[in-house]
């Protein structure tokens, strides 16, 4: 990612409130409570909200992300709630971990470029065990019209960084979809993600080796 893209996290993350809030998105909390306990993947995780939940509920946090700020927001919420997660500087371009390593990835508002989305989608379910689960939400293309009525409404202003269901289910072919539906939501998460949201919702688990 180009590097004025991190200049821009960095100083978004530097705000000393949580500018996405402290609490769990509700979708990613329904889902996980569903699910036994394991080893959870959080890409391009920011303030640290969802693996901070996650860890409160047993699970062992890896999270990662391009923003120096965004760890140390991440680590002050995780002290605050007296757990542990496991931070990490990364790209997704740098990032590695072992194939079949994590019970589950989560993608909470984790928005590629059209160039890179499915490799980097592609890449990150190599990490997941087979029958381990993909949690994601994320804005859908329509996200374009809410944010020129709502300059809080969140998500990407370049409509390449938006995303499409069937895209999505095209880069995670791996996967079984238990859940994948677009639909109107109201956010409240924050100071950027706030009124009426376009998204899209998908729950599938990892298909297993025969």
């Amino acid at each position: 990612m180009a590097k004025s893209e991190i200049d821009f996290w960095d100083e978004r993350y530097k705000d000393p409130v949580f500018v996405y809030g402290e609490i769990p998105n509700k979708y990613l909390e329904e889902k996980l409570l569903s699910l036994p306990v394991g080893k959870v993947l959080f890409p391009v995780e920011g303030e640290g909200r969802n693996a901070v939940y996650a860890a409160e509920k047993g699970w062992q946090a890896i999270a990662f992300d391009q923003s120096v700020s965004a760890k140390k927001k991440a680590e002050i919420l995780a002290s605050k709630k007296n757990v542990t997660i496991k931070y990490a500087i990364e790209t997704l371009e740098s990032v590695d971990y072992p194939e079949n390593s994590f019970d589950a990835l989560v993608l909470i508002y984790a928005h590629f470029h059209s160039d890179f989305r499915r490799i980097y989608h592609q890449k990150l379910s190599r990490f997941i065990k087979p029958g381990g689960w993909l949690i994601l939400e994320a804005f859908q293309k329509e996200q374009i019209l809410n944010q020129a009525e709502n300059p809080k409404a969140g998500g990407p202003k370049n409509s390449e960084m938006l995303y499409d269901l069937d895209e999505l289910k095209a880069d995670f072919e791996d996967f079984d979809f238990k859940e994948a539906e677009v639909l109107d939501i109201n956010l409240n998460e924050g100071n950027y993600h706030v009124g009426k949201a376009a998204v899209i919702r998908i729950f599938a688990r990892k298909k297993t080796i025969k």
